[in-house]
């Protein structure tokens, strides 16, 4: 595992996730929220956030954290091991609203300055509708790698941290990325 993604609904913990497969392996951690929104939550041009997606997954190696499908192509080319955090929509809204609540008004460690946590009502659809609208394209992508990159599907924090658990275990030294 030297070019790992991690993918998910809003609120399923990819970041935390994450931040905690970062500690074992040590590759760098990379959460693409922190590179895709400027202050104030302003999108990049398209062209601008391609480029930049394109430089990421170059480097040696990388954990890198987020959905942004049309980047989907380049970042499943790249990754050798893509983990999915196939969570319900209703554990996901419930922790992005604890989320909004814990932090609003602050930027969470996983965001850029200047993108402090907010209500967004648009927001909130997208994650209620996440599932509905993606589940089955991300599992065809999923199928059409499995042959030749790992490919871990998690549907609960157990079966994750189980996971984690086991890399950790399987670890005496880590490597310096």
């Amino acid at each position: 595992m030297n070019k790992i993604l991690v993918i998910g609904c809003c609120g399923a913990g990819k970041s935390t996730f994450s931040r905690k497969l970062h500690s074992i392996i040590n590759l760098k951690l990379i959460h693409l929220d922190q590179y895709y929104h400027n202050p104030n939550w302003e999108e990049p041009k398209k062209e601008e956030w391609e480029k930049t997606v394109n430089g990421l997954v170059q480097q040696l190696s990388w954990i890198m954290d987020g959905n942004y499908g049309g980047t989907f192509d380049v970042r499943f080319k790249e990754a050798d091991t893509i983990i999915y955090l196939n969570y319900s929509t209703v554990k996901c809204f419930w922790r992005v609203i604890k989320r909004i609540i814990k932090y609003y008004g602050k930027v969470r460690p996983d965001m850029p300055k200047g993108c402090k946590e907010r209500f967004d009502f648009e927001f909130l659809k997208y994650v209620l509708t996440f599932n509905y609208k993606n589940r089955k394209g991300i599992f065809e992508r999923l199928n059409s790698v499995k042959e030749y990159k790992k490919v871990y599907v998690f549907k609960t924090d157990k079966e994750a941290d189980l996971f984690l658990l086991k890399n950790r275990n399987s670890r005496t030294s880590l490597p310096e990325h």
